[in-house]
């Protein structure tokens, strides 16, 4: 806490939560018993984000490939949704929920669910918790690309008028800043079709551990070493320096 700069807390970060099978095997758990612990690492680092000031944090839960996975860890981490969208945690830390991803693809149990959580803490002033539940950025660029391209045929949209804003109100990110860092746990150096979009300018941050061995001091670590960084966008090191 102490070598971390308060005024350069990313305002949002996002996180690939990965590693949750590969813990389990490591222990000769089942895969399930990996995403039971992962969903305590999400519960504190959700609470550590909070004390740091980050605005928003987006986990990236469940893609639309995960739907290829064997019936009976869908059905697990469908349940794990329904029975730890514990609402205290949130209120308690007035932590606003949202959700990015194809709801509809989703079981009625867990949409419900998903909708009463989303309408409790509608009106909590914190950090913001997003996560991407049934979401790839492929699907979610190309629905906003049918929804411009709907409004061209319709008359109400010159295609001499579409802007990166207007594509940015398509997404589903749309109520959000882009992330300012993305983590991913696992070892994997990739972004999974994971806001491809909104991580042009993101900083990458990737770590060996797993995600259940995820900790408070992880995350500091993480927040640490992007605070090192020279985020440039496109400019040069003199000019971002003279402008500070």
């Amino acid at each position: 806490m102490q070598q971390l700069d308060n005024s350069r807390i990313p305002a949002h970060v996002a996180i690939i939560m990965d590693g949750n099978g590969r813990w389990a095997k490591a222990k000769g758990l089942p895969r399930t018993a990996g995403h039971v612990e992962g969903v305590a690492t999400v519960k504190k680092i959700t609470e550590e984000a909070t004390r740091l000031g980050v605005k928003y944090l987006t986990l990236y839960t469940f893609s639309t490939e995960n739907w290829n996975r064997p019936v009976e860890e869908i059905e697990a981490l469908m349940n794990l949704v329904l029975t730890n969208l514990e609402e205290e945690i949130f209120m308690k830390n007035n932590v606003r929920f949202r959700m990015i991803g194809e709801m509809e693809r989703l079981p009625l149990s867990v949409q419900k669910r998903l909708g009463e959580c989303i309408e409790r803490t509608s009106t909590n002033t914190g950090m913001t918790m997003v996560v991407a539940l049934s979401y790839s950025s492929r699907w979610e660029i190309t629905r906003a690309t049918r929804m411009i391209a709907e409004e061209v045929k319709n008359g109400t949209l010159a295609i001499e008028n579409i802007t990166e804003s207007t594509i940015d109100s398509k997404l589903t990110t749309d109520f959000m800043p882009d992330p300012d860092l993305l983590i991913r746990t696992g070892g994997e150096l990739r972004i999974s079709n994971y806001l491809l979009w909104q991580c042009a300018y993101s900083e990458f941050y990737f770590t060996d551990q797993f995600w259940p061995d995820f900790n408070e001091e992880s995350f500091r670590e993480a927040i640490a070493d992007y605070q090192q960084r020279q985020r440039r966008y496109g400019k040069t090191g003199e000019q971002v320096s003279d402008e500070e």
